[in-house]
C-alpha cells in the first residue's frame, strides 16, 4: 500500500515538473522570438541632461527598439547628437530629439537658448524687483520704468516692455524643480534688438520694476503714463471751463445825418431905377 502511495506521488510530481517545464520552454520561445523582431537604433539619454548643458558621449546611449515604437526624427548614431547644447530638459531614458537640442553649430550654454534675430540683455535687480525671487527661467515678465521725463519735477510710471520672456536667473538657465523663489543678482531677459536699446535706455534714465505674468496672457495693452498726483486724491485736477456770461458788447452808436435846410435861391430884376429880389 506504501509502495502504491509513492508511486502515486511520483508520477504526480513528474507530471507537474513537466508542465511547468513546458510552461519554462514557450516562455523562452516567446523571449527569442521578441528579441529578434526588427528593430532600429536609437539615442537615449543616459542620465539627466540640464538646460545648457553640453552632451558627451557618456550622457548618451544607444538602444535597439522597434520601429513602430519610435517619434519622428529620432537620432540612431550618438556621433549626430555629440557637442550639441540641451535647450530643454531631457531625462533619464527619454529619446534625443531635435526639438530639444540646439542647432549643429549653436554651441552650448546660454547662446544656444538665444533664437537667430533675438538678444539676450540683463538687468540689475533685487528681491523687490524681481517679485520676492518669483521671477525664474521660463517665466515671462514686464518692464516697468519710473523717472523723471525731461528733467520735470514730477515722477511718472510707464510700461517700457510687455510679455518678455526670462532667459536666467543670474547664472542659472533653468527654473528650481519645486518652483521654490531663488534670488538672484541680475536676471537676464530675451528681446529684439530694438527692445534691448528700449531696456539699457530705461535701466540708465530711472528705477526698473519687473511685473510677473501668468504665462497664459499673452495679451499686450496701450497703457498711459501714470502721474503722481493720479495716485493722491484732491490732487491738481484740469481747471474747469468757466461758465460766466461773457460781458455784452456795446454797439457803438452811429449818429444819424442832421437834415439840411433846402438852399434858397435869389434872383435880383433891375427894371431902371427900380431893383426888385425874387426869392425861390
Amino acid at each position: 500500500m506504501n509502495r502504491n502511495r509513492l508511486l502515486m506521488i511520483g508520477s504526480l510530481a513528474l507530471a507537474i515538473g513537466a508542465f511547468v517545464s513546458l510552461l519554462v520552454y514557450r516562455n523562452l520561445q516567446n523571449r527569442a522570438a521578441v528579441d529578434n523582431r526588427p528593430g532600429v537604433d536609437v539615442v537615449v539619454a543616459n542620465g539627466d541632461l540640464p538646460v545648457g548643458s553640453k552632451i558627451e558621449d557618456k550622457d548618451v546611449k544607444v538602444v535597439r527598439f522597434p520601429a513602430t515604437d519610435l517619434p519622428p526624427h529620432y537620432y540612431s548614431q550618438k556621433s549626430q547628437v555629440a557637442g550639441r547644447g540641451v535647450v530643454l530638459p531631457i531625462s533619464q531614458g527619454e529619446f534625443v530629439l531635435p526639438t530639444k537640442l540646439a542647432g549643429a553649430n549653436a554651441g552650448y550654454g546660454m547662446p544656444s537658448l538665444i533664437p537667430p534675430g533675438m538678444r539676450a540683455v540683463s538687468v540689475r535687480v533685487n528681491e523687490v524687483v524681481s517679485v520676492a525671487g518669483f521671477v525664474q527661467p521660463g517665466t515671462r515678465v514686464d518692464v516697468l520704468l519710473t523717472g523723471n521725463p525731461n528733467g520735470s519735477n514730477e515722477q511718472q510710471t510707464t510700461t517700457v516692455l510687455e510679455n518678455v520672456a526670462v532667459l536666467a536667473t543670474g547664472q542659472k538657465l533653468e527654473r528650481n524643480a519645486a518652483g521654490e523663489a531663488s534670488s538672484a543678482p541680475v536676471i537676464t531677459l530675451l528681446v529684439s534688438p530694438d527692445d534691448a536699446q528700449k531696456l539699457t535706455l530705461a535701466g540708465n534714465q530711472g528705477h526698473i520694476q519687473l511685473t510677473l505674468r501668468n504665462p497664459v496672457d499673452t495679451r499686450e495693452e496701450e497703457l498711459p503714463a501714470v502721474r503722481t498726483d493720479a495716485l493722491y486724491k484732491g490732487g491738481s485736477a484740469p481747471a474747469p471751463v468757466s461758465t460766466a456770461p461773457h460781458p455784452r458788447v456795446k454797439k457803438a452808436q452811429v449818429p444819424q445825418p442832421t437834415a439840411t435846410a433846402p438852399a434858397v435861391y435869389e434872383v435880383e430884376v433891375i427894371r431902371g431905377e427900380k431893383k426888385d429880389v425874387t426869392k425861390f
